[in-house]
């Protein structure tokens, strides 16, 4: 379905039941609505009012000329506008990456609003392992024919903007020194933070910062997993994901 920002149009999907508790799905980088193909139909079956969007430039969306990364503005405009919209006053953030970061941005502006938060290999600063990390991406990108046309199946004809706008965003140099753990004692909502010990793109320390520095946070490391945990491990995901929305203090699940 479309929601039309003024300026641009959002693809959304919404699913299980509507009187359940809202949550939203904010996807990684250069992801989609399909990235979340594992988790729709569990939080549905779970009873959770699910709402999962293409963001402003990836996949049904319109196109974008750049992202604002690192500070994500136009993200959580579009992010306010669309709960604006749909009447939801209350929600819960599931971000992985880019969008775990959207979502800590989210809760620090509107605590008011935000039941509880997962955060997947969220970014808080630019972090060393980050950029070789990046770099491969570009490699893949450039030299592996599976891999760009897995991009394009999903993204279409904007395939050459969603990854140079992203591969742009995180390597340009005013960026380098960008760091909100100073913000994250703002996050006052339960917050469950999430990392693959073996995500090729952070350290485990970078999760730890995040469980730190948020007041109410609990930390899962996860062995033998990588940066595409939701994806790689999603009935382990699933699970832990769907118990700790379930425990939510402030929330009544249907």
């Amino acid at each position: 379905m479309p929601y039309y920002s003024g300026t641009h149009r959002i693809y959304y999907e919404a699913s299980g039941p509507e009187a359940g508790h809202a949550v939203v799905l904010l996807h990684h980088g250069l992801g989609s609505i399909q990235a979340w193909k594992a988790q729709l139909p569990a939080l549905a079956e779970a009873g959770f009012h699910t709402i999962a969007y293409d963001r402003w430039g990836y996949g049904r969306s319109d196109l974008r000329q750049a992202l604002s990364v690192p500070y994500f503005e136009d993200d959580l405009a579009d992010l306010e506008g669309l709960l604006e919209e749909l009447g939801i006053s209350k929600v819960s953030l599931v971000g992985h990456s880019d969008g775990g970061t959207i979502g800590l941005y989210y809760a620090v502006r509107h605590p008011e609003q935000v039941a509880g938060l997962v955060t997947v290999a969220a970014h808080i600063y630019v972090e060393p392992k980050m950029l070789p990390g990046i770099q491969g991406v570009r490699h893949a990108y450039e030299s592996d024919p599976r891999f760009s046309e897995g991009l394009r199946r999903v993204h279409g004809h904007k395939v050459e903007a969603v990854f140079y706008n992203w591969y742009n965003g995180w390597t340009q140099e005013r960026n380098l020194t960008w760091d909100m753990r100073p913000l994250l004692g703002q996050v006052t909502c339960p917050t469950l933070v999430v990392q693959g010990l073996e995500d090729e793109h952070a350290t485990p320390q970078h999760a730890r910062g995040i469980a730190a520095a948020t007041p109410k946070a609990k930390l899962w490391l996860v062995e033998d997993a990588r940066h595409m945990l939701p994806q790689e491990r999603a009935e382990e995901f699933n699970g832990r994901v769907i118990r700790f929305l379930e425990q939510l203090g402030e929330i009544n699940v249907q």
